[in-house]
């Protein structure tokens, strides 16, 4: 493989399939040299093997990736199987301390580096309409009104980054509106772009110029593409060359939600969906499940402009000169840090409802197993 294809591997940010790089992936993963990594659950065993896993990521990798995770507290807590579950959005919210904010800030900061991570993919910045809405947000919000994700994010956002781990707010434009959750169908949201901007979008504009990486969502905007019903906002050049990049001013790295879920599979080709991201003006496509088409998104990235390429591998670069080095692991400094985690959560929400997780239904979100 040319050094050119590789470097078109940095456009990827992969899954990986399972708890140990086995010698397939891992020749895989020296083919492709992916800008970056993602783990999930399916990767999570032990602390001992889950930073086994991500050094073994990094020595596949000629350049430095990324490795990033959705540690957000609540259901959406990859790292919650192997200790204590960190409190939620809502849960922190409901407490009215910003203190509690910003120790889970750190705390997550903290864990993340001493497993080798280096980005998490949070906040989010979604406005919660409904707390129990399906539409895969429900506990994750930070406020019910733009002030409130404003103020309350803010204070994690600033904490997280503070302990040397990248932020990345989610889920661009928003799926506040949205009536479906996106992991199963795309959501369609039918509503003015003044009005958008005057609530949904507030929260972006105010804290992604403080994010290092912004995420894009997959909903169909009328405001943004009337013209082109069904067009997922992650595909849509409108919504991130034209608002995101444009409008905004958003000067740090745009990732796509994951390309695998169901608001984007529905009548789209793996090649077509991969280089329509990168033509809208995404740094990196996020491929969290067919890990084996890698091959095939390099191949298809062959037929993108170079000066998308060029932008693309720019924003990365930028993004990856802020990379921190991972602590020193131990299992003595993870139990200290879980016990912490433990104890935020006893002063969020108190000692009878920190016994009881956060109930797991993956029949109505893949968002909590995915």
């Amino acid at each position: 493989m040319t050094s050119e294809s590789k470097l078109l591997g940095q456009l990827l940010l992969l899954g990986v399939p399972g708890t140990t790089l086995d010698a397939d992936t891992a020749e895989r993963f020296r083919r492709v040299q992916p800008g970056g990594y993602i783990l999930f659950a399916r990767n999570i065993e032990s602390p001992a093997q889950v930073r086994r896993l991500i050094d073994d990521l990094r020595t596949v990798s000629e350049i430095e990736p990324i490795i990033t995770v959705d540690q957000e507290g609540g259901r959406v807590s990859r790292l919650r199987t192997l200790g204590h579950e960190p409190p939620s959005a809502l849960e922190l919210r409901m407490s009215g301390d910003t203190r509690l904010i910003r120790r889970h800030g750190e705390l997550t900061g903290k864990i993340l580096r001493l497993f080798g991570f280096n980005l998490d993919l949070c906040p989010v910045l979604d406005v919660s309409h409904d707390d129990n809405a399906d539409n895969s947000l429900r506990g994750r919000c930070y406020g019910t009104t733009p002030e409130q994700v404003i103020e309350l994010a803010s204070v994690f956002n600033s904490a997280l980054r503070g302990e040397g781990i990248l932020s990345c707010g989610k889920h661009f434009p928003s799926y506040a509106l949205a009536t479906v959750d996106p992991h199963h169908s795309l959501p369609t949201i039918d509503k003015p772009l003044a009005e958008m901007e005057a609530c949904e979008f507030r929260p972006f504009e105010a804290l992604l110029p403080e994010c290092d990486s912004a995420m894009t969502g997959h909903a169909w905007l009328s405001c943004f593409d009337a013209d082109s019903p069904g067009l997922p906002s992650s595909l849509s050049s409108n919504v991130v060359n034209g608002y995101l990049r444009r409008q905004l001013g958003f000067s740090g790295l745009i990732m796509t939600d994951d390309l695998d879920m169901g608001a984007v599979l529905d009548g789209r080709t793996f090649e077509g969906t991969v280089t329509d991201a990168i033509r809208a003006g995404n740094d990196m496509a996020m491929i969290c499940h067919r890990i084996e088409l890698a091959g095939c998104a390099l191949k298809a990235f062959e037929d993108l402009e170079d000066r998308d390429v060029e932008r693309a591998l720019e924003y990365i670069s930028a993004a990856k000169c802020r990379l921190s080095t991972p602590h020193e692991f131990s299992v003595d400094a993870f139990e200290t840090l879980d016990r912490q985690i433990g104890q935020l959560r006893i002063d969020t929400v108190g000692e009878d409802a920190a016994r009881q997780p956060s109930p797991e239904d993956g029949n109505r979100s893949p968002v909590e197993l995915y």
